[in-house]
């Protein structure tokens, strides 16, 4: 029986006391004033009942009623029913004012001075049982008796209200007395109500149903419920619903069971208070058990900050304070949101759960929802009532927690029966078992206070039981049988709802209520009512007392708690596994591990092996990890079980795979079957010497983890226990079980013993009572000595002395669930170990005894408490603890001693790797595991044996990384895994942690990625110490990053490995150094800071030079008009020895090409001649104008030295325009130069504003550079020509010369090729003009009207894309206009008059960047132009190369379509890059070719500059494409013109945050693009690029390092790249390694090299075009990356040494197989001319003669080829490959020299069958100049001859280009309008052909040809007339068709 009100109180407005301006209230009267013992006083509800403060309003407010909830000190919950109310008073303020103090009125003037205020006073009732109607009904009653000034006295109704007893909750009896049964009482005097109370009423009803009084004419009904552990919610949870919606309450109450913290916000109180109640009813059965405050006084806001969970309400008033609250979600009641912040995450139900639970509630909330898409709709379908529907959604969760928990007390271990149960859930059995071990939501929620609470007050086995307990025992079943049909549980849930509304209302259909209300005009009237009286407090108090002697006289009221035995329900292994997979649980696997323990223990050891990697890959399944457990139990007789060695082996590995491969939750299931068999399987070792097995499992984290121990622990004693009560069962069961037979088959569980002993308990006398505690406490006891055995025995390592354990930090931390296993190989191998050498084995063993001891000391405190051992026993384990593990160590001494004598287990033997010349190894090789990667050749899954992973070890020299071992699988054993990369292309390393696939585990890995496109995933062996994988990591960045370049293995090269790791601080050549200081001194003369505009980027710097070259940083400019001479001579700088080092500049690679070139000599001043345009200037000579270019510069001749100290000024990095290259046949030239500075830019191209032709520029620098272009534009001898008329290159019809012809048919791609470069111009305002009339006239061009439609019409290619999408408004030059020889109209739509307008050539174009050029202008008379393109940024090219090394490498294996190799390939951009850069290069190749100069001016002169530049050379000069030409090219344009290879490559610590990026290796992929596209045109092979790219970023040669000339001549390297003479095999530089290997093999020749005259390439650069390159792509795991030369010859001979050793005359077989990734293609299936070469020399050894140099051989061959070919003049493709190429070479040149000379209109007849693509005849491969047309190629597989002849037609037809092809195969001639044309025009049958004989030259015939051109064809029916372009060409025609007519 509980009071219905413990506490009546009255709170008013406290008008004394006012603090800071705030009202307080203060308690009026209280009753009882004294506390009641079992329920103190709640303190503090004068702030509850006015939550948003006190204060006085003006006018009065209607009375208000909430219920406020406050938690005492003992987590009870007190109900505080307030009922507010506001009562009239006189304004305090005013008072004050009479009384004088106008001050303080003054400082409030905000208040509105009433004279009437009303203040609040509430009526509270304080209860610890929650009737809010019952409350509201008596507060308004007793506001009614007061208001109305009814008859009753208050007194009398407050008495009767705090006296009124009710029972908690009812039903159960119908016996049971009422107590205050108050039917028939009418206003009757308090006492006679009282002994009405107090005796039996005449109508006993049931105990849930109370009818009271409080004396004022009123009656009410209250129900009790049933049961009280059901929560009354009333309304509550279908109001939430209503209010948020589903969704947003299932966040909420995801968010409470995982311990968020929830802030509700309202307007209303009685909603905040039910919205609490309501969310704590869902989470039934759980109870919340953090703080709960359903309104929070404003004054108490500083709570919300609480660290810990809550649920608080707050009235929305308050909404803006708790705004910044981060970690809190805040439901809006009145606006229907939930906001969650972003930085909280909350779990969700798990899936398939949530969706049905959101279904069921949609079904009750909205039950049309269903039928809405309906055509005829059931008529009726409404929701239920708001209390039922509360009942039905409470009944949806009340389901949902019973399939969450279902099968929970399988999972409760009973560690005492007596003389209290004790109860300890095991979590990792529940989730492992039900499959939930990953599920976040569920493993928080068991992790969470409230479940511990579950488990305590639903644990006992003997308790009353409610609904929940029988949902999840008896209705498991139904609820998974119905789960999927929506109908079925919408029934089930409606059933559910019925009870819970009947446990809630037992009898509906009573409501006798009979509560006055206060009358209408008291509520309403204005006149002031009479203030709340001051009660007697004497007659409450005797009320009070006369009430509880009643009850103490009463005889007291026994309820019996109906108790039982809680039903556990279904098993858990029948609710799971629904979901299980099928291939995890076939049964095939199984078998397979069953036979494999079978043949193990039969002694069947081959066929354990075989099946080996099976078991190991079948046991990542759990089904057939319980069945290892399962098997090998059946093999242990009385808990032992010896093996031999191998036999062990085997079992080892099983165990440890199990155990490695178990997920964080489930090991605990598996763990725990397997540590009876760790310490049950053993071999004998030696004379009384047994290993178990424990000592080779115990590397795994589950031993060192607390929670584990404990689970086992409480296990164990749990059927300890058991066994202990049922022996006494059995016995007194005996007889009875045999009369049952087998009626009682399932065993009894150990819940249910319990329950029966508990009660059995109350009936046993007191000495059985202690017996069984002793007993139970005593088996306890003996667990735990057996525990801490047990956990000695998988803690101590083996070999004591090491600190492994300690090292594991399981130990350190109790709460440790670590899932990095590593495990310990069987012991023998650890003998040999790393570790002896880390330091520890001078350690005591004692620390790893002490440590083990403090673990299980913590395991033994934990347990013993909880399950209630004995303080003595206790103390007693504590001594003892330390003797079991001194114990347990001697044991292991012997064992590891004898182990040792084992043989060490076959691990694969570490192989050493070949080294280099002068490589030498910094760290010994470290046994290291190579796992599989992304790339799946090597998996074995693309054909091939799985290579990878493999067992090896890792070894580091000073060049390189190198692992080298064999593959895990025994069946691919044999072969050798090797791969490595260069140290110095390490780009990334990264630790990771790795479980092997097979039967090792390791504990720590390193991913390694290199830029020559290798990855290495290492993992380290067991017996690699983690200080020694530390110090590899350290070691490996030291060598990656040196601190000066002089550290890198180019330098370092033969001097030993130590050095590498201290590198020597010595300079190497002192004179240089000198040279550089006074070099930099001299230069800073001259300098001053007037322009500097921008820091250039510091190169990295030593400590020697640091101070100099930080100043020298800045763009420094010379504003002295002379340069100092003295300071720059070379007598006054240096000395004679240096002198000889400076003479050395001469003879560099670019003064060779110069010459060759013919741009300047060295001759002296005084004989240089005068009329050469170009000089060779020495003026940067001590590198003092700009330090990254070359000491020897090409300048025009009349450009003094002295100005170029100013040009140079304008240009960033001071890189001026210097000419790097000359057309031969154009003579026009090709500039470099870096990006202009800002301020350069804009002065130079900024015109004036008066339209004069002569530019007004005041600046001298400006005018310097201006002169400086004009200088170059002089030098061309087609301006020389043409400067008295401007009209070189416009097209008219009369003056057309000869002169002009290759430029005119040219002039039309050059403009389609400028329009994709910049994107279409048409429609682009204010172009310029340049006719010769100055401003207005228009340029008008006169092309043929065919081409320029061409022209207009085609699209914007992808070329667009360089320019970029933004138009060029403020410049914009119409190039694409004038190029393209586009018709513009006049102005004024006159004719075009083809000789009034002429157009005027630009005869140099300056291509710069876009971003450089806004806001420039240009003068209408310069003769030159600028193209604005875009330019990748240096950060583009590293981030697409980042991207496409993982697009190529990825780093681990992916099924996602969106990480493809296409996809990343695509994303990387890569190819985007190389088809700009190959663009802009073609352009300025068609330019130069045109006979204009190209300036190339893009940001600093060394990235992107000379990508295009050295294209450009190597598109139109064909001597770059030999040897000698490419090696030529980069030595100018690369190493002599700066670009910076340190910094770019980022080779030094200094460049170390820079990044690696590839610009060079981007040239070498656009080279690898030309040269896939011109096969016939490279001497080199697609070897030579790629073993370039390799040794670009390998730092083997000195070649590629350093930024420019000037730091190699500061470290002395420039002129020594001769070869060392102390090491004579170690080359310095790249071009002397590759001239020897040359010599040596044709390996980077290229056999189809059939080189054309004066050929300019001219390839495709779209996208489609270019391929990916297969360097990027390519692996030979046989012996690493094929570039080290020297290391393949070393490998074949220790081949070829193995293969004579092997061959004992066995038959050898011929074949062989070559694998994918794994063999080198090119040495095991070489071409066939290699093959032939190789024979030779073979053969020329064997017969002992001295053999041929390869090249002097194919030479040969290649001369008696071609005069063989010349006169059988059989140019077939069949003869052979030579033949072929050089007759492509023949066949190609007629074309060309035909076109070259064609004359007048003949040409313009060509132009019109082609459109705007000439042709080039190839045979086999695209014509180059059609490169814009994409044509498809027309020729058929029976070309044998081809070309063009000129044919007379027959009768008076004058003669016409055909091109005929000569096809031997149909045997006869056809001819063709043009090579694209697919028709044929004619044929004339060589079958016909009677004669073929010189001919004559006609009438008509084309002129300028020599006469033994003509050539004649006669056939029976006609004479065909035919002209070639030259005699050899005719002859070769006439030889062609003689061979055809002889062969028929």
């Amino acid at each position: 029986m509980a009071r219905l009100a413990d506490y009546f109180v009255v709170v008013g407005y406290d008008l004394d006391n006012r603090v800071e301006g705030e009202g307080q209230g203060r308690i009026l009267q209280r009753f009882p004033e004294k506390d009641w013992e079992d329920s103190p006083f709640p303190q503090g509800i004068e702030l509850f009942c006015q939550p948003s403060g006190w204060q006085l309003v003006p006018e009065r407010q209607p009375a208000s009623f909430f219920v406020a909830v406050l938690t005492d000190i003992n987590s009870d919950r007190h109900y505080c029913a307030c009922f507010t109310f506001w009562e009239g008073l006189d304004n305090p303020q005013l008072k004050k004012t009479e009384t004088g103090d106008a001050d303080e009125a003054d400082e409030e003037p905000t208040v509105v001075q009433t004279p009437k205020v009303f203040a609040p006073k509430s009526l509270v009732v304080v209860s610890r049982l929650d009737y809010t109607e019952a409350f509201r009904n008596c507060l308004g009653l007793i506001y009614t008796v007061h208001v109305d000034s009814l008859s009753a006295p208050l007194e009398t109704v407050i008495g009767n209200l705090l006296t009124c007893v009710i029972p908690i909750a009812g039903g159960s009896q119908i016996d049971e007395s009422p107590v205050c049964s108050l039917d028939k009482v009418p206003q009757s005097p308090a006492c006679d109500w009282l002994l009405a109370c107090l005796q039996r009423g005449p109508e006993q009803r049931e105990d849930s149903l109370r009818t009271i009084t409080l004396g004022a004419g009123d009656r009410q009904v209250i129900q009790t419920p049933i049961n009280d552990s059901l929560p009354v919610s009333g309304s509550s949870v279908a109001q939430l619903f209503r209010q948020l919606g589903i969704v947003n309450v299932l966040y909420l109450f995801c968010a409470a069971l995982t311990e968020h913290k929830i802030l509700f916000l309202s307007s209303s109180y009685q909603r905040l208070t039910d919205a609490c109640r309501g969310l704590l009813a869902i989470m039934f059965p759980l109870q919340y058990s953090f703080t709960y405050v359903p309104i929070l006084p404003g004054k108490l806001l500083e709570v919300l900050s609480t660290p810990t969970p809550f649920i608080i309400g707050v009235n929305s008033f308050f909404r803006s304070e708790t705004q910044e609250l981060l970690d809190v979600i805040i439901a809006d009641l009145d606006g229907g949101t939930v906001t969650i912040p972003e930085c909280l995450h909350i779990s969700l139900l798990p899936e398939p759960l949530l969706q049905q639970t959101q279904t069921a509630l949609s079904m009750v909330l909205d039950p049309e929802l269903e039928f809405a898409d309906q055509a005829f709709p059931p008529q009726s379908i409404q929701p239920s009532a708001l209390k039922i529907q509360d009942k039905e959604i409470r009944a949806v969760f009340l389901w949902l927690f019973a399939q969450l928990f279902q099968g929970y007390r399988w999972c409760l271990h009973i560690i005492r029966i007596h003389p209290e149960p004790v109860i300890r859930f095991h979590k990792a059995a529940f989730l492992g078992q039900r499959s939930l071990t990953e599920d976040d939501f569920l493993m928080k929620v068991l992790d969470g206070m409230a479940f511990a609470g579950f488990v305590s007050e639903r644990g006992p086995p003997y308790r009353a039981t409610d609904l929940f307990d029988d949902l999840v025992a008896n209705q498991v079943e139904r609820i998974r049988q119905e789960e999927a049909c929506p109908h079925k549980v919408m029934n089930h849930i409606k059933e559910l709802a019925e009870q819970l509304f009947k446990n809630e209302n037992p009898y509906p259909a009573v409501a006798m209520h009979k509560v006055q209300r206060p009358s209408e005009n008291s509520q309403n009237t204005g006149k002031s009512q009479t203030p709340f009286p001051v009660l007697d407090d004497v007659a409450v108090q005797l009320f009070i007392d006369h009430a509880v002697a009643k009850l103490k006289t009463a005889p007291p009221v026994v309820k019996a708690e109906l108790k039982s035995m809680v039903p556990s329900g279904p098993l858990l292994g029948d609710i799971v596994d629904r979901n299980g997979n099928v291939m995890a649980n076939s049964a095939r696997r199984l078998e397979v591990v069953r036979n494999c323990i079978t043949y193990i223990f039969e002694n069947k050891m081959l066929e354990a092996k075989k099946l080996m990697p099976a078991v190991l890959r079948a046991l990542k399944g759990r089904t057939a990890r319980v069945c290892l457990t399962q098997e090998l139990n059946q093999h242990v007789l009385q808990n032992r079980a010896v093996l031999d060695d191998q036999q062990f082996d085997y079992i080892v590995r099983m165990m440890n795979c199990t155990l490695q491969d178990c997920s964080h939750m489930d090991e605990h299931g598996i763990a725990a079957a397997l540590l009876p068999l760790v310490t049950a399987f053993c071999r004998k070792l030696g004379a009384g010497v047994t290993q178990f097995a424990y000592s080779c499992v115990q590397e795994h984290m589950v031993w060192t983890n607390m929670q584990f121990w404990e689970a086992m622990f409480y296990g164990d004693v749990q059927n300890h226990i058991k066994a202990l009560y049922m022996e006494d069962r059995g016995q007194q069961k005996d007889s009875q079980d045999q009369q049952e037979g087998s009626a009682n088959k399932r065993e009894i569980s150990a819940l249910e013993l319990a329950a029966e002993q508990n009660r059995l308990w109350p009936t046993l006398n007191k000495e059985l009572q202690m017996e069984r505690v002793q007993k139970e406490e005593s088996t306890v006891f003996s667990q735990a000595i057996h525990y801490a055995n047990r956990m000695s025995y998988l803690l101590l390592p083996l070999d004591t002395s090491k600190n492994r354990l300690l090292r594991s930090s399981g130990l350190g931390d109790v709460e440790s669930v670590s899932n990095s296993y590593v495990t310990n190989s069987i012991a023998g191998s650890m003998a040999e170990s790393y570790d002896t050498e880390s330091g520890f084995e001078d350690a005591e063993s004692s620390d790893v005894a002490n440590s083990v001891v403090r673990f299980i000391n913590r395991f033994v405190d934990k347990v013993c408490n909880e399950s209630g051992v004995t303080n003595e026993h206790l103390k007693a384990l504590h001594t003892m603890i330390p003797d079991i593990v001194q114990m347990h160590i001697e044991t292991l001494d012997a064992v590891h001693r004898e182990s040792k004598r084992l043989p060490p287990i076959q691990k694969p033997k570490l192989l050493s790797p070949t080294l280099l010349p002068g490589e030498e190894l910094v760290m010994d090789g470290m046994r290291v595991h190579l796992i599989l990667d992304g790339r799946e050749e090597a998996t074995g899954h693309m054909g091939g044996p799985p290579l990878l992973p493999a067992e090896g070890a890792i070894f580091l020299t000073t060049y390189r990384l190198i692992f080298k071992g064999t593959p895990s699988d025994a069946l691919v054993g044999e072969q050798i895994v090797t791969r490595s990369f260069p140290v110095a292309s390490l780009t990334k390393e990264k630790r990771i942690s790795v479980t092997l696939p097979l039967d090792q585990f390791v504990q720590e890995g390193l991913q390694l990625r290199s830029c020559t496109f290798q990855l290495m995933k290492i993992a380290f062996d067991e017996e690699v110490a983690s200080d020694l994988a530390e110090s590899f990591r350290k070691h490996l960045h030291k060598l990656r990053f040196p601190q000066h370049v002089q550290g890198t293995f180019a330098f370092t090269v033969g001097q030993s490995g130590k050095l590498v790791l201290e590198p020597k601080t010595k300079d190497k050549n002192q004179s240089l150094k000198t040279l550089s200081k006074n070099l930099v001194k001299n230069a800073k003369r001259t300098i001053s800071r007037q322009y500097v505009t921008r820091k250039k980027e510091s190169p990295p710097t030593w400590e020697n030079r640091s101070s100099l070259q930080s100043e020298l940083d800045e763009d420094e400019i010379s504003v002295s008009e002379e340069v100092d001479q003295s300071a720059l001579t070379l007598s006054s700088t240096i000395r004679s020895s240096d002198r000889q080092t400076m003479s050395n500049i001469v003879e560099r690679a670019c003064c060779r090409d110069y010459q060759r070139l013919g741009l300047g000599t060295l001759s002296s001043s005084l004989t240089r001649s005068k009329n050469e345009p170009f000089r060779i200037s020495t003026a940067n000579r001590m590198y003092s104008v700009c330090r990254s270019y070359p000491g020897l510069l090409i300048i025009p001749q009349n450009i003094p030295d002295s100005s170029i100290h100013r040009i140079c000024r304008c240009y960033r990095q001071n890189r001026f325009p210097v000419v790097c290259w000359r057309h031969s046949r154009s003579k026009a030239v090709l500039l470099r130069s870096a990006g202009l500075h800002a301020k350069g830019v804009v002065s130079f191209f900024k015109s004036p504003n008066a339209p004069t032709s002569v530019p007004s520029q005041a600046d001298s620098t400006s005018l310097e550079q201006e002169k400086y272009l004009q200088a170059i534009i002089s030098s061309m001898p087609s301006y020389s020509e043409s400067t008295g008329r401007n009209t070189l290159s416009g097209f008219t019809s009369t003056h057309m010369n000869t002169s002009d012809s290759s430029d005119k048919l040219r002039q039309p791609k050059i403009g389609d090729l400028m329009k994709q470069v910049l994107g279409n111009k048409e429609d682009v305002p204010g172009t310029f003009s340049r006719g010769a009339l100055g401003q207005k006239a228009k340029v008008v061009s006169l092309s043929q009207p065919r081409v320029s439609g061409k022209a207009r019409n085609s699209p914007r290619g992808k070329w667009g894309s360089i320019r970029g999408s933004g138009r060029l408004s403020a410049y914009n030059p119409d190039i694409g206009t004038r190029l393209a020889g586009k018709e513009s109209p006049q102005p004024n739509g006159g004719p075009n008059d083809p000789l009034f307008l002429r157009q005027q050539k630009t005869y140099l174009y300056i291509i710069g960047d876009k971003a450089q050029l806004k806001g420039g202008k240009q003068e209408s008379f310069q003769y030159w132009e600028v193209i604005p393109i875009e330019v990748c940024d240096v950060r583009q090219v590293k981030n697409s190369f980042k991207k496409l090394m993982k697009a190529c490498v990825p780093s681990s294996p992916t099924s996602d379509p969106n990480m493809s190799f296409l996809r990343l390939l695509e994303d990387s951009e890569w190819m985007a890059l190389l088809h700009r850069v190959l663009q802009v290069s073609v352009l300025v190749v068609e330019l130069l070719d045109t006979g204009s100069s190209v300036m190339v001016s893009l940001e600093d002169g060394w990235d992107v500059t000379t990508q295009v530049v050295s294209l450009v050379q190597l598109l139109s000069d064909p001597y770059y494409r030999t040897f000698d030409g490419f090696r030529l090219l980069i030595e100018k344009e690369w190493l002599s013109f700066g670009h910076k290879f340190s910094h770019r490559g980022a080779q030094t610590l200094g460049s170390q945050s820079s990044g690696f990026t590839p610009i060079f290796l981007q040239f070498l992929d656009c080279v690898h693009q030309i040269h896939l596209q011109f096969p016939m045109e490279f001497e080199f092979s697609q070897y030579y690029l790629k073993f370039l790219a390799y040794h670009y970023m390998s730092n083997r040669f000195r070649t590629f390092l350093l930024d420019s000339d000037y730091d190699r001549i500061e470290l002395g390297v420039l002129y020594e790249e001769k070869s060392d003479r102390k090491h004579p095999q170690v080359c310095k530089s790249v071009w002397d390694f590759i001239d020897r290997l040359n010599k040596k093999a044709p390996i980077f020749y290229n056999y189809m090299y059939s080189p054309e005259d004066e050929e300019v390439l001219r390839p495709y650069t779209f996208i489609s075009n270019l391929k990916v390159w297969d360097f990027y792509l390519e692996e030979t795991l046989s012996e690493g990356p094929p570039y080290d030369w020297e290391l393949r010859s070393r490998h074949e001979r220790l081949a070829e040494e193995t293969v004579e050793k092997a061959d004992t005359g066995a038959p050898k077989s011929q074949r062989h197989i070559v694998w994918p990734c794994y063999d080198s293609l090119s040495k095991v299936m070489p071409d066939a001319i290699t093959k032939l070469l190789q024979d030779l020399q073979n053969l020329e050894a064997e017969l002992g003669l001295t053999s041929e140099k390869w090249k002097d051989t194919w030479d040969k061959i290649k001369t008696t080829q071609r005069t063989e070919s010349k006169l059988e003049s059989k140019p077939s493709f069949s003869s052979s490959l030579l033949m072929s190429s050089n007759l492509s070479h023949q066949r190609r040149s007629h074309g060309v020299c035909l076109q070259e000379s064609g004359v007048g209109s003949s040409i313009k007849l060509g132009l019109d069958c082609e459109a705007s693509t000439t042709s080039t005849p190839v045979a086999g491969r695209p014509s180059t100049s059609t490169l814009y047309s994409q044509f498809q190629s027309t020729e058929s597989e029976n070309r044998s001859f081809e070309g063009i002849l000129y044919k007379r037609g027959a009768l008076l037809k004058p003669w016409k280009p055909r091109w005929f092809v000569l096809d031997k195969t149909k045997h006869q001639l056809r001819y063709y309008d043009s090579r694209q044309d697919k028709v044929c025009k004619g044929v004339i049958e060589l079958s016909e052909v009677e004669s073929v004989t010189v001919g004559t030259p006609t009438m008509g015939s084309p002129k300028n040809v020599e006469e033994k051109a003509f050539f004649d064809l006669k056939t029976a029916k006609r004479v065909y007339n035919f002209c070639a372009q030259e005699s050899s060409n005719a002859q070769l025609w006439m030889d062609s068709i003689q061979s055809s007519l002889s062969d028929a």
